[in-house]
């Protein structure tokens, strides 16, 4: 009777990490047409362009976070997790077409993407 209980809780723990994934990526590409609508010098072409770079970034957050520990963003976790995202932010223009920032507007956008994901609600870490 307990092994049918941890399987059910595996299951739905499983749906529940699929679910952050989804409300991550969902949160992540919000606050990143926000910021790309308020600094000047970064531009999205269109929604396509703005999932798929949502996607890059999440992505690259996961990456860095794997292989050093370290969080891409710009509230939080310091000096060195605002240079990661200005970076990320940075270099998504070379994956993505439709997407385009210069280090100065990745340097602003940082900043804006750091506060809106730190004012946006709910659990912003994978």
């Amino acid at each position: 009777m307990d092994n049918n209980n941890s399987s059910t809780k595996t299951s739905s723990g499983t749906l529940g990490t699929f679910g952050q994934i989804i409300g991550r990526f969902i949160v992540a590409a919000i606050i990143l047409g926000i910021t790309a609508f308020f600094t000047p010098g970064f531009s999205i072409n269109n929604i396509w362009t703005l999932g798929l770079s949502a996607i890059v970034l999440t992505v690259m957050d996961y990456l860095i976070v794997k292989f050093t520990g370290l969080h891409a963003m710009a509230f939080g976790k310091g000096f060195v997790g605002f240079v990661l995202a200005v970076i990320t932010l940075y270099a998504t223009q070379f994956f993505v077409a439709g997407y385009s920032i210069s280090w100065m507007a990745a340097i602003i956008g940082a900043l804006i993407y750091g506060v809106i994901d730190y004012i946006m609600p709910g659990e912003q870490g994978m």
